[in-house]
């Protein structure tokens, strides 16, 4: 039936199918429910029209029935009357009736059948719709997720590891090199510091030695030292 093209798509499509082809999986999984929804308020609009149909074809077989079976009733009654040729009469409308009857019959039976196999579809619809309200959450949350873990790899896709840890090794050697510099240099300044030291105890001990060479000469002399000598 052509208004149920539409459902018949949608109930052999994957959903999983449909959400990969889509550009945004949130929206298509929303759309379809909005679409199944449709479908069904569409599919449940002429449900109710089949059985409308349906009941009115039964009317007119049910009407057509009673009117054969009165013909017959009053065919009975002509011939318990024994009178046969109005019981023959009675008996060609009722042959003529049960045409109808068969006509009425063969309709409603055809409407019948049709309006069943649309109530089928209705709620194989109504069960389809109620499963994908109840994946609908789970589809976005994956969804989303699967959003996150593509944009961190586009994020993370650029980023070099090993030359990151190239880089961090050659930073490191320059500080270690600026820390040896630094501890040469104070290196070198101490030892400026004790050479100016030592040089400082040499003088004082070279001068000291003078003052007793001094002292010596003038004692030998007997302290006879000019003016001169002394200053």
């Amino acid at each position: 039936m052509g208004i149920f093209k539409r459902l018949s798509d949608l109930l052999k499509s994957n959903i999983n199918d449909l959400i990969d082809k889509a550009e945004d999986p949130e929206k298509m999984v929303k759309q379809i429910i909005i679409d199944m929804q449709q479908e069904l308020t569409k599919a449940t609009q002429n449900y109710g029209k089949a059985k409308a149909s349906e009941r009115l074809a039964e009317k007119k077989y049910l009407e057509a029935k009673k009117v054969s079976e009165s013909w017959e009733s009053k065919a009975k009654a002509a011939l318990s009357q024994g009178n046969t040729d109005l019981a023959k009469q009675a008996l060609a409308k009722k042959v003529k009736v049960d045409e109808d009857v068969a006509a009425y019959k063969e309709m409603y039976d055809s409407i019948s059948a049709q309006t069943e196999a649309i109530g089928d579809q209705v709620e194989v619809l109504k069960s389809k719709l109620d499963e994908a309200k109840a994946r609908q959450a789970m589809l976005i949350a994956r969804s989303q997720m699967a959003e996150t873990q593509k944009n961190l790899a586009k994020s993370t896709g650029g980023f070099d590891g090993a030359s990151a840890l190239e880089k961090f090794n050659r930073m490191e050697e320059k500080i270690q090199r600026k820390e040896a510099e630094a501890a040469a240099f104070t290196e070198i300044a101490g030892a400026g510091e004790d050479a100016e030291l030592e040089e400082s105890f040499e003088k004082i001990e070279a001068e000291t030695k003078v003052d007793a060479e001094l002292a010596r000469l003038m004692a030998e002399m007997g302290g006879s030292v000019s003016d001169d000598t002394a200053q």
